[in-house]
C-alpha cells in the first residue's frame, strides 16, 4: 500500500480529514489536481465565527483580509434585518495554505498537480489510477467538490437533491470606498431565485458581488449581470470595475445522501456539507472515524457509518430546517417576503440560542407575536414551483 488512506481533493473538509487521520497515526496521502493551494481562486471566501466555532479551531488573522461585524438580510422592498456577530473576509489562498501546513505537520503527504482518473476496488483496498501513475490504499476519502466525479465512479449518490445546488458567480469589484462598510449584505427575492445575491466588502476600494441561484441551470451570468446593474443603482455608482470572476456551487439546500460505503467516505461539498466551517467540522469527524477504522482493521460500511451518525447528531436537524426555509423562500413572491421581513424588524436576533430546533421554535413564537398573518406565507412550501 502507498498509504492507509488517500484523500482526494484539498478542500477545507478534505484537508481536515487528512490532518485528523494523520494525527492519529495513519499514513495519509492528500491528492489534488490543482497546481497549488488556492489556485484558481474559490468563491467561498467568507464565514461567521459562530459557524467556525463548531470546528473548535481558532480564527488566525494571518488569512483574514477584513473583520466584519455581521450581515444585513435585505428584502425586495428594502426592509432589512441585522444579524450581528463576528465575521471574516478571507484570503482564500492563505487560508488553504494555513491548514494544509497543519496537515503536513501532522504527517500527511500532500501532493498537488495529481488528478485521480479512476478508483477501483482491489484486494485489501483500492487501486487509484492517477495522472502520475497508480496508487494503492486501504480507505478512500472523497472531497473533490460539487457533483463529485469520484463518488459517481464508485456508484454513490452523495447529494440527495442535486437539482437544488445553488450555482454561483462571484466577481471581485473595484469602486470608490466600496470595501469600507463593516457588514455583509445578503439580498433575497425573485431576482435571485431560490437563494440570494451578496455584497461583501473587503476593505478600501475592493468588494465582491455574488449571485446564488437554484433550479435555473449552472450558468447564472444573466442573473449576475442584472444584479450588478441593480447594485450600482442602489449604491449610486456610475461605474464598477470587475477585477475577476469565479464560478462554483453551494449545496446549502441539497442534503447529504450516500456518504459512506465499504472503504469509502465522502465529505465537504461533495457530500452537500455546505459552508467552510461546517465542512471542516465534517472533515474532522470523517478523519477521526477513518483513523479508528484503520487502527481496528475494519473499513466496512457498518464501521464507517459512525461518521454519518456523528454528522447526523450534530447537523441533520439544522440542514433539514434550512432546506425547508429555502424551499419556502424559493416559492414565495416578493410581496410575501416583504411581509415576512416585517416580523423581524427591531428584534434582537442575537438572543436566539440553543439547538436548531429550539431556534426554530423561538422564531415561530416571534412570528405569532408580531405578525400572525405572515405565517400564511409558509403555505408557499406546498406550491408546485
Amino acid at each position: 500500500m502507498d498509504a492507509d488512506i488517500i484523500v482526494i481533493g484539498a478542500s477545507p473538509a478534505g484537508v481536515m480529514a487528512a490532518r485528523n487521520a494523520s494525527s492519529k497515526g495513519c499514513k495519509v496521502m492528500l491528492l489534488d489536481r490543482k497546481e497549488a493551494a488556492g489556485v484558481p481562486t474559490h468563491p467561498a471566501n467568507t464565514f461567521f465565527k459562530g459557524m467556525f466555532d463548531r470546528t473548535g479551531e481558532e480564527v488566525d488573522q494571518s488569512y483574514v483580509i477584513k473583520n466584519l461585524k455581521g450581515a444585513y438580510i435585505i428584502a425586495p422592498g428594502g426592509r432589512n434585518v441585522l444579524f450581528e456577530g463576528e465575521a471574516y473576509f478571507l484570503d482564500r489562498r492563505k487560508f488553504d495554505e494555513f491548514y494544509i501546513k497543519q496537515a503536513e505537520d501532522a504527517g500527511a503527504d500532500v501532493r498537488f498537480g495529481i488528478e485521480v482518473l479512476n478508483v477501483l476496488r482491489s484486494e485489501g483496498g483500492f487501486l487509484l489510477s492517477t495522472s502520475k501513475g497508480k496508487m494503492r490504499c486501504k480507505l478512500v476519502i472523497v472531497s473533490d467538490g460539487i457533483n463529485s466525479r469520484i463518488g459517481g465512479l464508485l456508484g454513490m449518490k452523495p447529494i440527495k437533491y442535486p437539482d437544488d445546488i445553488a450555482w454561483s458567480l462571484e466577481a471581485e469589484i473595484e469602486a470608490d470606498s466600496i470595501g469600507e462598510p463593516d457588514y455583509f449584505e445578503y439580498y433575497v427575492g425573485n431576482h435571485a431565485p431560490g437563494w440570494k445575491s451578496t455584497y461583501s466588502p473587503c476593505g478600501g476600494n475592493r468588494a465582491t458581488l455574488g449571485m446564488y441561484v437554484r433550479r435555473h441551470g449552472m450558468d447564472v451570468s444573466d442573473f449576475f449581470d442584472d444584479w450588478l446593474e441593480r447594485f450600482k443603482r442602489l449604491k449610486g455608482l456610475d461605474e464598477v470595475k470587475i477585477i475577476s470572476k469565479s464560478t462554483g456551487g453551494d449545496p446549502i439546500a441539497a442534503i447529504p445522501g450516500d456518504i459512506v460505503d465499504d472503504g469509502v467516505m465522502i465529505v465537504g461539498g461533495s457530500a452537500a456539507q455546505s459552508g467552510i466551517g461546517y465542512g471542516m467540522h465534517a472533515g474532522q469527524m470523517c478523519g477521526d472515524v477513518a483513523a479508528d477504522a484503520i487502527a481496528k482493521g475494519d473499513t466496512s460500511k457498518g464501521f464507517l457509518s459512525e461518521y454519518r451518525k456523528r454528522w447526523n447528531d450534530e447537523y441533520r436537524t439544522e440542514y433539514y430546517l434550512g432546506r425547508f426555509a429555502l424551499e419556502t423562500l424559493r416559492k414565495m413572491s416578493d410581496n410575501e417576503i416583504n411581509e415576512m421581513m416585517k416580523v423581524f424588524e427591531g428584534e434582537d436576533l442575537k438572543v436566539l440560542g440553543g439547538s436548531p430546533f429550539s431556534q426554530a421554535v423561538q422564531i415561530s413564537k416571534m412570528i405569532l407575536k408580531n405578525n400572525p398573518s405572515s405565517i400564511l406565507s409558509y403555505r408557499a412550501i406546498f406550491r408546485n414551483k
